[in-house]
C-alpha cells in the first residue's frame, strides 16, 4: 500500500476510534484536555510508524495501547507527585501487562463512557456555545468547519471558542464524573443540543462526498435512547428522540442507488421504516403527555410527524406545519426557522406567499453563507416560472454548499432551469 493509502486508512480508523480512546483515557486520567492531547499523540505515532511497518491487524487496539503508554509516560515524568497519580499509574501498568495482543478493552460499555464524557464537557462553568462546540470537536470528532456550519459562524470564531473552553476546563481541575440529580438536570439541555447537532451532521453532512453519515445518526440515536432511560420524565429528551426516530425512518428513501439526494416530496414512502415511525410517534406522545408539546425538539418532531402520518405527499397538512413553524419561531427566534416556515407557507398558500417570507429574511447576516437560502429561493422562483432568476439562485447555492452531493444536485437544478 502506498503512503497515501496508509494515511487514508489511518484517518478512517481515527474517525471511528478517536471518541472511544478519548472516553477511556479521560476516565482513567480524570483530565479531559490531557486525554485529548495524549490521543492526538497516538495519531501522530500512527502517521509516523504505519507507513514503515504496515497497518496493524487490529489498528484500534494499536492506537489504544499507544495512547495508554503515553499516559503512563506522562505520569512517570511527573514522578508520581500525588497519591492520585500513583494509583492511576498502577492501574495503567496493570492494564498494559494484561494486553499482550494489544486488546484495549476500551470498547466495553463505551456508550456510558461517552455519555459521561459529554456530561463532563457540558459543565456549567462553560458557556452554552462553548459546551456544544467543545463536545462536538473533542468527543464526537466533528471538524471545526462542520461545527462552524452548524452554528452558522466562521471557523476562526469557533476555533477560538474551543481553545478557550479547553483552557477553562483544564484550569478548573474538574473531575471526570456523571452529575447527579439537580446537576444532571442543569446540564441536560446542553447535552441534548450536542446530540441534536451530531444527528443533524449525520442526517445532512455539511462536507464530503456522502450526503449522509449514518454512523453519526446511529450514535446520536443511541445516546438519545440512553438519555430517556436516565431521565424518562424529561419532555425535551423524549422530544429529541422522537425527532431523530422520525427523521431516521426516512433514511433509506433519501438518496438513490448512486447516493444522490431525493427530496422529501419525491421519496418512495413505502421505503420509510414504519417501526421507527411508531417509535417516534410514541416518544412524541409521551413528551406531550408530560407537558412538553411546546418544547424546541417536540415542536420539530410534531412537524416531522405531519409528514410521517401522510400516506402521500398530497395528503401532507402543510397548514399545520406552517403553524408549528410559527410556534417554533415564537419560542426560539431564528432565521433558519423562518426559512423553513417559508417553505411550508409556499406549499400551503402558494410559492408567492413563501417567496415573500424569504425576501423578508434575505439580508439576515447569519444566512449570507447558508446554501439553503438561495436553494429555497430558487425553488420558489422556479415554481413561479421565473426560470433565469431561479437558475442564478441554484448556482449561488451550489457555490456555497460544502457537500459534494448537494452541490451536484443544485447544479442539476440550475441546468434544468436554463
Amino acid at each position: 500500500m502506498t503512503d497515501a493509502g496508509v494515511h487514508r486508512t489511518i484517518l478512517a480508523v481515527w474517525r471511528i476510534e478517536q471518541p472511544r480512546l478519548l472516553a477511556g483515557l479521560a476516565r482513567m486520567l480524570r483530565d479531559v484536555p490531557l486525554a485529548e492531547e495524549l490521543v492526538q499523540e497516538a495519531l501522530v505515532a500512527a502517521l509516523e510508524t504505519w507507513p514503515r511497518t504496515g497497518t496493524p491487524e487490529r489498528p484500534g487496539a494499536w492506537l489504544t495501547a499507544t495512547a495508554k503508554r503515553r499516559a503512563l509516560d506522562h505520569l512517570r515524568r511527573r514522578r508520581m507527585l500525588t497519591r492520585k497519580h500513583q494509583a492511576l499509574a498502577a492501574t495503567l501498568e496493570a492494564e498494559e501487562q494484561a494486553m499482550p495482543d494489544l486488546d484495549s478493552g476500551l470498547d466495553d460499555d463505551i456508550g456510558d463512557e461517552r455519555l459521561r464524557l459529554i456530561f463532563t464537557a457540558c459543565h456549567p462553568i462553560l458557556s452554552r456555545e462553548a459546551r456544544a462546540a467543545l463536545t462536538l470537536r473533542m468527543i464526537c470528532g466533528l471538524t471545526t468547519g462542520e461545527i462552524a456550519r452548524a452554528f452558522l459562524q466562521t471557523e476562526m470564531a469557533v476555533g477560538q471558542r474551543i481553545t478557550r473552553a479547553k483552557r477553562t476546563l483544564s484550569d478548573s481541575g474538574l473531575s471526570y464524573e456523571t452529575p447527579r440529580a439537580k446537576d444532571l438536570a442543569a446540564r441536560m439541555s446542553s447535552v441534548l443540543e450536542v446530540v441534536y447537532l451530531i444527528f443533524n451532521e449525520g442526517y445532512s453532512a455539511t462536507r464530503g462526498g456522502d450526503w449522509m453519515r449514518p454512523q453519526l445518526c446511529h450514535e446520536a440515536l443511541r445516546l438519545g435512547r440512553i438519555l430517556i432511560a436516565v431521565a424518562p420524565r424529561e419532555p425535551e429528551a423524549l422530544g429529541l428522540v422522537a425527532l431523530m426516530e422520525l427523521n431516521a425512518s426516512r433514511a433509506a428513501a433519501r438518496q438513490d442507488a448512486e447516493g444522490r439526494p431525493i427530496l422529501l416530496m419525491d421519496q418512495d414512502r413505502s421505503r420509510w421504516d414504519l417501526l421507527q415511525v411508531r417509535r417516534g410517534l410514541m416518544a412524541l406522545a409521551r413528551a406531550e403527555a408530560l407537558g412538553g408539546s411546546n418544547g424546541f425538539y417536540a415542536l420539530q418532531a410534531a412537524i416531522v410527524a405531519c409528514h410521517a402520518r401522510a400516506a402521500t405527499p398530497e395528503a401532507t397538512d402543510w397548514g399545520r406545519i406552517a403553524a408549528l413553524y410559527g410556534q417554533l419561531a415564537a419560542r426560539q427566534p431564528s432565521p433558519v426557522v423562518e426559512l423553513n416556515r417559508a417553505v411550508a407557507v409556499g406549499f400551503a398558500e402558494g410559492p408567492a406567499a413563501g417567496l415573500a417570507l424569504v425576501e423578508a429574511i434575505r439580508d439576515e447576516p447569519a444566512l449570507q453563507r447558508y446554501h439553503l437560502l438561495p436553494s429555497v429561493r430558487g425553488d420558489l422562483l422556479f415554481k413561479l416560472g421565473r426560470l433565469e432568476e431561479a437558475r442564478a439562485e441554484f448556482l449561488r447555492g451550489a457555490a456555497l454548499a460544502g457537500n459534494e452531493r448537494e452541490r451536484a444536485f443544485l447544479e442539476a437544478r440550475a441546468a434544468a432551469s436554463a
